[in-house]
């Protein structure tokens, strides 16, 4: 077993279970760049460690009913089928073309960047306002669909774009019920993309345990502490953590990279000045009314 490989995993599954975000979008970056692991290699290990992780965090927010079931199934819908497509077409492309998975892994992480501050700067001192969840059909399949595609190809995305894209969808959704839902989602979408580079990708077992050694533990309790603390801070330290991984993938530099870092988690940090709640507090009790009105068994 590799530590350096199980505390990578335990770094991503706590930020997983708290904040929703920054599995693959950091995991197959430091797999890549710190541990060697060719890139087609670093993302079919990431997808399968992921598709045995994301359902326990998935199971602690649906034990709490913060789970909106029928936005789930939307996403779904979109996502599964792209997310096949995007693993078989991942595969096909070889070892041989690590560079340009490499490339787009790094586009990958980047827009999850500018997502992750989109998200903060729109929810500047909102608190969980608990309304009831509105569902638009057709841009909630089209975001799974893009979503599945890029987690297919380059294993980022199904926390870091999807989620701040609900929140753009319906600014009312409850934080809770953000990374629940997003959680909840992400499981099917991460086995199909897995099951895709299991058959055409290059799974490496041995990483895959190291990873989960890790990552169970990590996002089980990022899980059970994401009521208890407030998550901004995590937030500007992850997009600051992206940002220098996204800019390394594409050939920047190390000091580059650290600087384009630093300015990131400065910007994130303005748009997250004033008033800090806790996002990440209880939904209201009509909120988990609501959920389990809307989402049924959720």
């Amino acid at each position: 077993m590799d530590l350096g490989v199980t505390l990578t995993g335990l770094l991503t599954g706590s930020l997983v279970g708290l904040t929703g975000m920054g599995g693959g979008a950091l995991t197959m970056p430091l797999l890549t760049l710190v541990f060697g692991v060719p890139p087609l290699a670093a993302v079919s290990t990431d997808l399968v460690a992921s598709a045995v992780m994301k359902p326990v965090g998935a199971a602690v927010h649906l034990r709490r009913r913060t789970v909106h079931l029928p936005t789930v199934g939307l996403l779904c819908l979109g996502s599964l089928p792209c997310a096949a497509i995007g693993s078989v077409l991942a595969g096909s492309l070889g070892a041989g073309t690590g560079s340009v998975l490499k490339t787009v892994s790094a586009v990958a992480v980047l827009l999850a960047v500018a997502t992750l501050v989109i998200r903060m700067y729109l929810d500047r001192g909102r608190d969980d306002p608990g309304g009831a969840q509105r569902v638009r059909p057709v841009p909630t399949v089209l975001l799974g669909a893009v979503a599945g595609f890029i987690v297919g190809t380059t294993s980022v995305g199904s926390g870091s774009i999807v989620i701040v894209c609900l929140l753009l969808l319906d600014r009312a959704m409850s934080s809770a019920r953000l990374v629940g839902t997003d959680l909840v989602q992400a499981v099917p979408l991460v086995l199909v993309a897995a099951l895709g580079h299991l058959l055409h990708g290059e799974v490496h077992f041995g990483l895959v345990g190291s990873l989960l050694a890790g990552a169970l533990p990590g996002v089980l309790a990022g899980a059970l502490l994401s009521a208890r603390i407030p998550d901004r801070p995590v937030r500007v330290l992850l997009g600051g953590m992206l940002a220098v991984t996204g800019s390394m993938l594409l050939g920047l530099g190390a000091l580059l990279a650290a600087a384009l870092g630093t300015v990131v988690a400065l910007a994130a940090a303005i748009t997250t000045s004033g008033k800090l709640s806790r996002v990440r507090a209880p939904a209201p009790a009509g909120d988990r009314v609501d959920a389990g009105a809307e989402g049924g068994t959720g």
